[in-house]
C-alpha cells in the first residue's frame, strides 16, 4: 500500500451486501461493554443530530469516513466537524 493512502474501508467488504454489513455492525454496537458506551438516550441524541448532518451520506461520515452507528456509540468520540454537534 502507499504510503499516506487512506483507504475506504468500506470498499474492503468482499462478498457482502450492504445490508448484510449493517447488521454485523447494529450487533457489534449492541455487544459493547458498558464501559465504552453511552447511554441510549445520549446514542439516539448524537444519530439525530447526524443525521440533519450534510456530510452524512449512506451511514458514513464524509469528514472521518466512519460509520456513525459506531462513533456515535463510543464514549471516546466526538463529532469530527469542526463545529461539533455532539
Amino acid at each position: 500500500m502507499t504510503e499516506g493512502l487512506r483507504v475506504c474501508r468500506k470498499c474492503l467488504l468482499r462478498g457482502e451486501t450492504e445490508a448484510e454489513y449493517f447488521r454485523k455492525l447494529e450487533n457489534y454496537i449492541a455487544r459493547l461493554d458498558e464501559d465504552v458506551r453511552v447511554e441510549q438516550e445520549i446514542y439516539e441524541s448524537r444519530l439525530e443530530k447526524c443525521g440533519q448532518c450534510i456530510n452524512l451520506t449512506n451511514g458514513m461520515c464524509r469528514l472521518c469516513g466512519c460509520y456513525v452507528e459506531l462513533r456515535a456509540a463510543l464514549k471516546v468520540r466526538k463529532c469530527p466537524d469542526m463545529d461539533r454537534k455532539w
